[in-house]
């Protein structure tokens, strides 16, 4: 059985990223346990709060499903031509303190994919994650790119994907992420 955490960088209740998740989850080979994780609860980072406090709850929580996790698949809007801020917000938590950041990131099975109503999907985002998650120390996953375009026309009203080519596109790379985050 591959543990995957997916996590969508968006707060939208209506989320295309949350509804790529949960699709993936759907349509995921039956040996790959897909589970979705949002940022609603993470603060903004402020590291006055984090030395008068500590790391907040929500942060340690979602820590423990990373590291529990055989892989973590980002999923990620694309704002502005790049990372969201949730999204960026939230690994900077998670890489505090900087002594536990090597447990949560280093040689991490890590992968993004995205969901964006403009025509590029989320290719600007997903590039600017790689220095990002290069500098964390992760094992990012090559084998396949996963940019759903033109989400406002690609999900029905219930999250589902609408056509059966997006649907087989979503099935192979999740399983192909699966294998590569329990291979050696």
């Amino acid at each position: 059985m591959s543990r995957i955490l997916g996590i969508s960088g968006s707060l939208r209740r209506d989320s295309y990223n949350t509804a790529l998740l949960n699709a993936a989850r759907a349509l995921a080979d039956a040996s790959v346990h897909l589970e979705v994780a949002t940022l609603h609860d993470i603060p903004l980072y402020d590291g006055d709060l984090e030395q008068r406090e500590g790391i907040p709850a929500a942060v340690v929580a979602l820590k423990d499903r990373i590291v529990s996790s055989d892989g973590v698949l980002i999923a990620t809007p694309e704002y502005n031509n790049g990372i969201p801020g949730v999204a960026k917000n939230a690994i900077d938590w998670l890489s505090r303190p900087p002594a536990d950041a090597g447990r949560v990131f280093r040689d991490r099975p890590f992968a993004v994919v995205g969901a964006s109503p403009g025509g590029f999907g989320t290719i600007l985002a997903q590039a600017a994650w790689l220095p990002v998650l290069r500098t964390l120390g992760v094992r990012y996953w090559t084998g396949g790119r996963l940019m759903v375009s033109r989400a406002n026309q690609a999900f029905d009203e219930r999250g589902g994907i609408r056509e059966e080519a997006l649907r087989a596109q979503v099935k192979a790379y999740v399983d192909g992420f699966a294998a590569f985050a329990n291979g050696p």
